[in-house]
């Protein structure tokens, strides 16, 4: 069956709470885990504080962006060991996170993307976009999502 997850995870309560989903099915099944952050590629950010910090001290932005992606890949390692999962962590800078997931599961021979979904509908579905519908919508590796 599945023995290598691809786990993406923002950092968000949700996603954590896939994180524990992700390594308890781990522990079940004998699986390992690869934990994934997408960073935001400071070229293309364009939104938001995120712009504003850029302008003003590309340097800060760059560090606070690898900072936080150590934090969230940390924690999720940290659930991974008390389990005593295997697991690799990763990040990538990219501006489309889907595009960063499905090649770093690709690159790590992975079976399986267990992946949240904040499940956002309407306007904000629309503005915001969902990554995990478009990794269902573009990945050849099967996607289990979290809600």
């Amino acid at each position: 069956m599945f023995k290598n997850f691809l786990v993406p995870t923002d950092g968000s309560e949700l996603s954590d709470r896939a994180v524990s989903a992700a390594v308890s099915l781990a522990v079940e099944v004998g699986a390992r885990v690869t934990f994934f952050h997408a960073m935001p590629d400071i070229e293309s950010s364009i939104y938001g504080e995120a712009a504003l910090v850029r302008t003003v001290d590309p340097e800060m932005f760059e560090k606070t962006v690898h900072e936080r992606a150590s934090a969230v890949l940390e924690r999720a390692e940290s659930v991974a060991l008390d389990a005593g999962v295997p697991c690799e962590k990763m990040h990538s800078v990219t501006d489309q996170p889907y595009e960063g997931i499905i090649a770093a599961g690709k690159v790590h021979g992975c079976d399986l993307i267990l992946m949240a979904s904040h499940g956002y509908r309407g306007v904000k579905g629309l503005l915001l976009g969902s990554q995990t519908q478009r990794v269902l919508t573009h990945s050849t590796i099967p996607v289990l999502v979290y809600r």
